[in-house]
């Protein structure tokens, strides 16, 4: 789920999970599953699009996720990015890599948006962004 991101968007990440960290109200709305199934909805819906864009619409469902594959390297990070329930690739899909970005859905399931600014807050070492180590580094090809 590797992203490039940029400083002004890390500092807007911050301040998010700064003001969550401040306020226990805020995260309890932020992750309510009220608050964070319709972003993950809304996530799914803009994968869906964007994936069925690049891919020319090639979508098909395996291991847990909606794979858009044949999409341009520059349309996302690393081997491969999830949105939501798609997954989107060029062509980096076995059976391992599919469980792990199974798991990123089921993490953008329970947080919705919030994923956004908590994996970039978690930072861009997979070896220690805990989203990334949950996935499991192996499957998702981080300790080869």
């Amino acid at each position: 789920m590797a992203h490039v991101i940029s400083p002004t968007n890390a500092q807007q990440a911050r301040g998010f999970i700064a003001a969550l960290r401040r306020t226990r109200w805020v995260r309890a709305v932020a992750l309510s599953p009220l608050v964070a199934r319709p972003g993950y909805w809304f996530a799914t819906a803009a994968g869906v699009v964007w994936g069925g864009l690049l891919s020319r619409f090639r979508l098909r469902r395996e291991g847990g996720v909606i794979v858009a594959p044949h999409c341009p390297t520059w349309s996302f990070g690393r081997g491969g990015t999830t949105i939501g329930a798609v997954y989107l690739t060029r062509d980096n899909i076995s059976p391992a890599i599919l469980e792990h970005e199974a798991v990123h859905r089921a993490q953008w399931k329970k947080y919705g948006l919030a994923l956004i600014p908590l994996y970039i807050d978690a930072g861009r070492d997979a070896r220690t962004n805990r989203f990334e180590v949950e996935a499991g580094l192996t499957k998702g090809g981080y300790t080869r």
